[in-house]
C-alpha cells in the first residue's frame, strides 16, 4: 500500500544481520523504550489513520507481537506486519496482512529463511525480495517459480539503496514479463536516506 498514510510501529530487536540493514538503530532490544501494549494502544487511539504497520527490528522475535496485532485489529481497518522470512507466520492472527521479506543471498541471511512459510501463504500476504544485484534478481525468480508465488499472493521486488539501480530492476522485470510489483523506499526519495522517524 505504498503512498497511503500509515501509523508506523517499530519494535526493537532483531537477531538477523542483513548486510544492507537500513535500521541498525533497531537491532538491539534496548534500542527502544519498553512499554505495555495498553499504553501503546492509548497513544495510538487519537491518530487518524486507517492503516497500521508493525515492523522492526524483527517483530516476530517479540513474544507479545501476536497479542499486539490482535489488539490492533480492533482499532484499524488494515493491520500489516512486515517480517523477515526467518520466523514461522502460522500464529499471526487472521486478518493481519503479512509482508514477508524473503532473505536473498545478497542479504547474507539466506540460511535464516523459514521455507515452511511457503505452505501457509494467504491472498493478503505479500512476498518481498530486497535485491542487491542481478544475481539476487535471478535467485528471486527461481524462488518465485519453485513455490508458484505469483499464483498465491502479491510479489514485491525492491532495490537496496545505493546498490541496485531501480532503472535496471525495472528493465529486468519488463524484459521477463515478471508478475511482480516494483517497490521503492518512498521515504528515502522524499526525505532523504538518512532521515529517521518519518
Amino acid at each position: 500500500m505504498a503512498g497511503v498514510p500509515c501509523t508506523f510501529i517499530r519494535l526493537a530487536g532483531c537477531p538477523l544481520r542483513c548486510v544492507y540493514c537500513d535500521t541498525p538503530n533497531a537491532l538491539s532490544l534496548d534500542s527502544g523504550k519498553q512499554q505495555s501494549i495498553e499504553h501503546l494502544l492509548a497513544e495510538l487511539q487519537p491518530v487518524q489513520s486507517s492503516l497500521v504497520l508493525v515492523t522492526g527490528g524483527e517483530p516476530l522475535a517479540q513474544k507479545n507481537c501476536h497479542v499486539l496485532l490482535t489488539a490492533l485489529l480492533d482499532l484499524y481497518d488494515v493491520v500489516q506486519l512486515e517480517t523477515s522470512g526467518a520466523y514461522n507466520i502460522s500464529l499471526v492472527p487472521e486478518g493481519v496482512s503479512i509482508i514477508l521479506d524473503i532473505k536473498t543471498p545478497g542479504s547474507g541471511e539466506e540460511a535464516r529463511n523459514c521455507w515452511d512459510n511457503m505452505d501457509i501463504l494467504h491472498s493478503n500476504t505479500e512476498i518481498k525480495f530486497v535485491l542487491t544485484d542481478k544475481a539476487d534478481y535471478l535467485w528471486a525468480k527461481t524462488i518465485m517459480h519453485k513455490y508458484a508465488l505469483a499464483e498465491k499472493c502479491t510479489v514485491l521486488m525492491s532495490c537496496t539503496w545505493g546498490s541496485l539501480n531501480p532503472k535496471d530492476l525495472a528493465a529486468w522485470i519488463v524484459e521477463d514479463v515478471l508478475p511482480v510489483r516494483l517497490q521503492l523506499q518512498l521515504h528515502k526519495y522524499i526525505w532523504g536516506a538518512e532521515e529517521t522517524g518519518v
